[in-house]
């Protein structure tokens, strides 16, 4: 788990396709440095949420200033990680700990889909980006003012709209120093990890509902045939 307070950022130093006959196969193997910060209490098999991604750490250099990560087929699916490369930068997070201030918001780096830049605009000393979701069904857990993961970096949402699939954030002048999002162009993607509370709400929902359906007895089930008998009561009254 993550708060979506990003640590530090990070330099892909390399980036490696795997074929079919190497671990994780048909993935990819990066390593990532500029990041001795973060990597003092780190151990392998740890977690760092890599532009919002969980990933898990292999791998150490000698003087721990950079860790290597495999990237499984699905996560590039999911995240723009298959499209970085040599040089690239990223933002980093330790999982938290138990004395950890949850200062942002529960990221899980669980990156549900990407989301392509369509507008920057400056006010004041801010920045309002303005997203557009690759999978229109996410924007149903998008809320305003509520909370958003954009490449692990836990954000407001100012704006919503729901026909274009798009949302808008805004950074203010101490966030874009610490994180690559003021360093992305219109167009590139963004991962979006969603608010897991609107999930957990919609399937909460849809099981109950289930549920009632299938019980012929449920409360549900009663209502909707109160309804239908009085509507078929009211339509044979109408005919006489």
């Amino acid at each position: 788990m993550f708060t979506g307070l990003v640590e530090t950022i990070g330099t892909v130093l390399e980036y490696t396709q795997l074929d079919t006959t190497s671990s994780g196969g048909n993935g990819v193997s990066a390593v990532i440095g500029d990041c001795s910060s973060i990597l003092s209490d780190v151990h392998l098999g740890d977690s760092i949420s890599t532009n919002g991604v969980c990933l898990t750490v292999t791998e150490f250099d000698e003087a721990k200033t950079q860790f290597k990560v495999g990237i499984a087929p699905e996560t590039l699916r999911r995240s723009n990680l298959g499209e970085l490369k040599k040089g690239s930068k990223v933002n980093l997070e330790r999982a938290v700990t138990s004395e950890v201030r949850l200062g942002g918001h529960v990221v899980q780096g669980h990156v549900d889909t990407v989301a392509s830049i369509t507008k920057r605009e400056p006010d004041g000393n801010a920045i309002t980006f303005t997203f557009q979701l690759r999978e229109k069904e996410y924007i149903h857990y998008i809320v305003e003012k509520g909370f958003i993961a954009v490449d692990g970096t836990s954000l407001t949402v100012t704006n919503v709209n729901y026909d274009t699939n798009e949302f808008s954030i805004m950074m203010v002048s101490y966030t874009q120093s610490k994180v690559t999002l003021p360093q992305r162009t219109l167009g590139e993607n963004v991962n979006i990890e969603v608010d897991l509370t609107g999930k957990l709400i919609e399937k909460q929902i849809e099981l109950n509902l289930n549920s009632q359906i299938e019980n012929k007895d449920s409360s549900l089930n009663k209502l909707i045939t109160s309804l239908i008998e009085k509507k078929i009561t009211e339509l044979i009254s109408n005919k006489k």
